[in-house]
């Protein structure tokens, strides 16, 4: 596996970067693309790409992410999520290239409700019914990619985070150093996806060359407000946060008031890489705060 060729798509993102890292480590053999040099929205040009670097795998981290946006930029979000997705998945099956592909929690209804129906989280299996644009594109482009029956990984992640690009935890670092208080919503629950742990556990499903749908997240259960509580005492800063429910903090998009996932599935992977939420948080402000 590790003279395999990897195409990396949305390499200077935050999931892409933690990637690209990884293989340099690794010296996996990859051909970073990023918004500059590909559109991935071009099939022309995506099939173009793997014509002239002939790649084992293609990693697909792109997505439109604008979750509130999403709203009112639906065309761009499914243009992004879905249709592209569909022509990489079928550019892909033509030529009998392995595409590994990050989906979301956000796929699922998260109703308050199904905390209790599903103590441990949505497992891969569980009925989807997604409450915004951003969810139901990432849930086109997941069927599209199943419809075009190429080999595949698809990797659901939540609340995702790393030491690169933008996420809730560097924003509440920055914000805890800024303000004099921080309210952050404590009725949304679930659990983080740190972008290492991602990746690595992405790389062992690759190398036993599974399939199908997983789930990569960390253990736990807890709210925006924990995190954010959690994130602080960490990084040492001593600014209060206030717990607010979801009305008090009105969004354009819907958000879900339950998206834990499951990681029952990952766990009966020999040598996956099972994280607790306080670990991993523990880890990212150490990275953070050492870049």
């Amino acid at each position: 596996m590790s003279d395999s060729k990897v195409v990396l798509i949305a390499a200077n993102g935050q999931l892409g970067t933690e990637w690209a890292q990884f293989m340099k480590n690794k010296k996996i053999p990859f051909v970073p693309y990023t918004i500059d040099n590909l559109d991935i929205t071009n099939f022309d040009q995506f099939e173009s790409v793997l014509d002239n670097d002939q790649p084992d795998f293609v990693i697909n981290t792109s997505a439109y992410t604008q979750v509130d946006r999403a709203e009112s930029e639906k065309e761009r979000a499914f243009s992004v999520n879905a249709h592209a997705v569909a022509n990489m998945a079928k550019a892909c099956k033509k030529r009998g290239i392995k595409l590994v592909h990050y989906s979301t929690d956000y796929v699922f209804p998260g109703r308050s409700d199904d905390k209790n129906k599903y103590p441990d989280g949505y497992p891969e299996d569980a009925p989807v019914d997604p409450i915004n644009m951003y969810g139901k594109s990432k849930w086109e482009g997941e069927v599209a990619i199943r419809e075009a029956k190429c080999d595949h990984l698809i990797l659901r992640v939540a609340w995702l985070c790393g030491a690169f690009g933008n996420n809730f935890v560097k924003t509440m670092i920055r914000l805890g150093r800024e303000r004099g208080e921080l309210k952050v919503v404590g009725d949304q629950y679930g659990s983080p996806s740190f972008t290492p742990n991602v990746v690595e556990n992405s790389w062992l499903l690759l190398q036993k060359r599974l399939t199908g749908t997983w789930n990569i997240t960390s253990k736990g259960l807890l709210t925006w407000y924990d995190l954010a509580c959690e994130t602080l005492r960490l990084s040492g800063i001593e600014t209060p946060v206030y717990s607010i429910t979801t009305e008090e903090y009105p969004t354009p998009a819907p958000r879900p008031h339950f998206s834990k996932l499951s990681i029952d599935k990952l766990k009966t992977v020999d040598g996956a890489l099972i994280e607790d939420w306080r670990s991993g948080l523990r880890n990212l402000v150490y990275a953070i705060e050492n870049q």
